[in-house]
């Protein structure tokens, strides 16, 4: 496996390796130890598996008291996958890194707790599937609006209109969130 840093300290991009040959590929998705070694510590606790059509975009979300890294990739299909540092006091606090994942890459991205994390699906369908290090707690989830002009990010959304639930569509901007609704950096 080989971790690629990305412009936010501790968000890294993980290329595993791939055995492939005439039959199909193998790669290990997870591996405790090999990810401990590129500096990926955490005991994940739950998976999540979810499916979408073209121009869906999820996010951005978050978890307060109860805050998630998470492991993500695209087992079908192709994804533009965001995160936002979130996290009060951080030196990249509102800063964004995204990248393309997809079944062919294979890449995963890694997202410290603290983030907020959101993805646009750009296949006809994608699969994206995630490894949470706490579980899901519905009174944490916090969210912050996809197309907030403070964090500016580039979605590539060409000539797609996004389909977001209500929900998503609801979030706040992030100067409308209180500090009491922001995670903290760790001291």
């Amino acid at each position: 496996m080989r971790r690629i840093d990305t412009a936010i300290d501790g968000v890294c991009l993980i290329e595993p390796v791939v055995h492939g040959d005439h039959r199909g590929f193998f790669m290990e998705s997870y591996h405790k130890d090999r990810f401990a070694a590129l500096g990926i510590e955490h005991d994940f606790v739950q998976d999540n598996h979810s499916r979408s059509r073209a121009g869906v975009l999820r996010g951005l979300h978050y978890q307060l008291g109860l805050p998630q890294a998470k492991l993500v990739r695209a087992t079908r299909g192709r994804v533009f996958d965001v995160v936002v540092d979130l996290r009060r006091g951080s030196p990249s606090f509102g800063r964004w890194v995204g990248a393309e994942l997809s079944e062919d890459n294979r890449r995963m991205l890694f997202a410290p707790a603290g983030f907020g994390h959101g993805f646009l699906v750009l296949s006809e369908i994608a699969e994206f599937q995630y490894k949470c290090s706490d579980f899901y707690a519905p009174d944490e989830e916090r969210g912050i609006r996809w197309d907030d002009p403070s964090i500016a990010i580039d979605w590539p959304l060409g000539d797609l209109d996004p389909v977001l639930s209500d929900r998503d569509l609801a979030w706040p901007h992030l100067e409308n969130v209180s500090d009491n609704d922001l995670p903290r950096t760790r001291s």
